[in-house]
Protein backbone atom coordinates (compact mmCIF):
# COMPACT_ATOMS: atom_id res chain seq x y z
CA UNK A 1 0.00 0.00 0.00
CA UNK A 2 1.48 3.51 -1.00
CA UNK A 3 1.54 5.32 2.06
CA UNK A 4 1.13 8.94 0.99
CA UNK A 5 -2.64 7.33 -0.06
CA UNK A 6 -3.67 5.76 2.89
CA UNK A 7 -2.14 9.55 4.57
CA UNK A 8 -4.64 10.91 2.19
CA UNK A 9 -7.05 8.81 3.03
CA UNK A 10 -6.47 9.60 6.85
CA UNK A 11 -6.46 12.94 6.19
CA UNK A 12 -9.95 13.26 3.95
CA UNK A 13 -11.87 11.05 6.82
CA UNK A 14 -10.56 13.69 9.39
CA UNK A 15 -11.36 16.46 7.50
CA UNK A 16 -15.52 15.04 6.62
CA UNK A 17 -15.66 13.97 10.28
CA UNK A 18 -15.51 18.02 11.23
CA UNK A 19 -16.98 19.59 8.16
CA UNK A 20 -20.11 17.33 8.02
CA UNK A 21 -20.85 18.13 12.18
CA UNK A 22 -20.90 21.98 11.06
CA UNK A 23 -17.78 23.09 11.03
CA UNK A 24 -16.16 25.56 8.09
CA UNK A 25 -12.65 24.56 7.32
CA UNK A 26 -10.25 27.69 7.27
CA UNK A 27 -7.86 26.39 4.88
CA UNK A 28 -5.55 30.16 3.65
CA UNK A 29 -4.78 32.69 6.12
CA UNK A 30 -7.13 35.12 4.36
CA UNK A 31 -10.07 32.60 5.29
CA UNK A 32 -8.67 32.44 8.87
CA UNK A 33 -8.61 36.37 9.71
CA UNK A 34 -11.96 36.50 7.91
CA UNK A 35 -13.79 34.22 9.99
CA UNK A 36 -11.79 34.99 13.35
CA UNK A 37 -12.47 38.59 13.12
CA UNK A 38 -16.15 38.00 13.21
CA UNK A 39 -18.42 39.23 16.01
CA UNK A 40 -19.49 36.61 18.88
CA UNK A 41 -18.22 34.07 19.96
CA UNK A 42 -15.94 31.65 17.95
CA UNK A 43 -14.98 28.13 18.36
CA UNK A 44 -11.76 26.66 16.56
CA UNK A 45 -10.87 23.19 16.33
CA UNK A 46 -7.15 22.69 15.44
CA UNK A 47 -7.47 18.93 13.92
CA UNK A 48 -4.81 16.53 13.29
CA UNK A 49 -4.67 12.85 12.30
CA UNK A 50 -3.22 11.89 15.72
CA UNK A 51 -5.63 9.32 17.75
CA UNK A 52 -6.22 11.78 20.06
CA UNK A 53 -7.84 13.99 17.89
CA UNK A 54 -9.62 10.88 15.61
CA UNK A 55 -10.67 8.95 18.98
CA UNK A 56 -11.04 12.29 21.69
CA UNK A 57 -10.81 15.64 19.79
CA UNK A 58 -13.11 15.68 16.83
CA UNK A 59 -15.91 13.28 18.94
CA UNK A 60 -15.95 15.52 21.03
CA UNK A 61 -16.22 18.82 18.91
CA UNK A 62 -19.30 17.18 17.20
CA UNK A 63 -21.11 16.08 20.08
CA UNK A 64 -20.57 19.03 21.67
CA UNK A 65 -22.49 21.82 19.86
CA UNK A 66 -25.67 19.53 20.96
CA UNK A 67 -25.91 21.96 23.45
CA UNK A 68 -28.38 24.60 24.52
CA UNK A 69 -25.27 26.82 24.32
CA UNK A 70 -23.08 27.08 22.00
CA UNK A 71 -20.47 29.35 19.69
CA UNK A 72 -22.32 31.59 17.07
CA UNK A 73 -19.01 30.14 14.63
CA UNK A 74 -17.59 26.74 14.38
CA UNK A 75 -14.48 26.26 12.17
CA UNK A 76 -10.97 24.23 12.18
CA UNK A 77 -8.04 24.22 10.78
CA UNK A 78 -5.77 21.27 9.98
CA UNK A 79 -2.40 21.39 11.57
CA UNK A 80 0.26 19.68 9.65
CA UNK A 81 -2.04 20.22 6.15
CA UNK A 82 -3.22 23.33 6.06
CA UNK A 83 0.19 24.56 7.19
CA UNK A 84 -0.51 28.62 6.65
CA UNK A 85 -4.04 28.88 7.98
CA UNK A 86 -3.09 26.81 11.05
CA UNK A 87 0.05 29.53 11.76
CA UNK A 88 -2.73 32.19 10.96
CA UNK A 89 -4.82 30.80 13.43
CA UNK A 90 -2.36 30.30 16.06
CA UNK A 91 -1.53 33.91 16.06
CA UNK A 92 -4.69 34.64 17.37
CA UNK A 93 -3.89 32.55 20.37
CA UNK A 94 -2.21 34.68 22.54
CA UNK A 95 -0.49 33.18 25.68
CA UNK A 96 -0.83 29.91 24.29
CA UNK A 97 1.97 27.51 22.92
CA UNK A 98 0.95 25.49 19.45
CA UNK A 99 -1.09 22.48 20.66
CA UNK A 100 -2.96 19.85 17.99
CA UNK A 101 -5.50 18.76 18.53
CA UNK A 102 -6.86 21.69 20.85
CA UNK A 103 -9.80 24.35 20.77
CA UNK A 104 -9.37 27.31 21.47
CA UNK A 105 -12.86 29.69 21.96
CA UNK A 106 -12.27 33.35 21.24
CA UNK A 107 -14.53 36.18 21.81
CA UNK A 108 -15.42 39.16 19.31
CA UNK A 109 -11.10 38.13 17.75
CA UNK A 110 -9.98 37.56 20.85
CA UNK A 111 -8.57 34.56 22.71
CA UNK A 112 -10.55 33.87 25.51
CA UNK A 113 -9.46 30.36 26.53
CA UNK A 114 -7.98 27.09 25.33
CA UNK A 115 -8.13 23.55 25.67
CA UNK A 116 -5.25 22.11 24.78
CA UNK A 117 -3.55 18.76 23.84
CA UNK A 118 -2.98 18.40 27.69
CA UNK A 119 -6.45 19.14 27.87
CA UNK A 120 -7.63 16.30 25.72
CA UNK A 121 -4.53 13.52 25.32
CA UNK A 122 -5.33 10.81 27.86
CA UNK A 123 -8.70 12.08 28.48
CA UNK A 124 -11.88 10.31 27.17
CA UNK A 125 -14.31 12.23 24.69
CA UNK A 126 -16.50 12.63 27.16
CA UNK A 127 -14.58 14.59 29.48
CA UNK A 128 -13.69 17.10 26.72
CA UNK A 129 -16.90 17.31 25.86
CA UNK A 130 -17.79 18.32 29.16
CA UNK A 131 -15.03 20.75 29.64
CA UNK A 132 -16.19 22.39 26.26
CA UNK A 133 -19.96 22.08 27.23
CA UNK A 134 -18.34 24.38 30.45
CA UNK A 135 -16.54 26.66 28.63
CA UNK A 136 -19.98 26.97 26.44
CA UNK A 137 -22.31 27.85 29.56
CA UNK A 138 -19.66 30.27 30.46
CA UNK A 139 -19.07 32.49 27.33
CA UNK A 140 -21.89 31.65 25.07
CA UNK A 141 -25.83 32.73 24.61
CA UNK A 142 -28.48 29.71 24.33
CA UNK A 143 -29.34 29.12 20.55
Amino acid sequence: MDFNLFMNDVVDAARKDITEAGYEELRTPDEVDAALNREGTTLVMVNSTCGCAGGVARPAAVNAIHFDKRPDHLVTVFAGQDREATEKARSYFEGYPPSSPSFALLKDGKIVTMVERHDIEGHSAMDVLGKLQHLFDEYCEEV
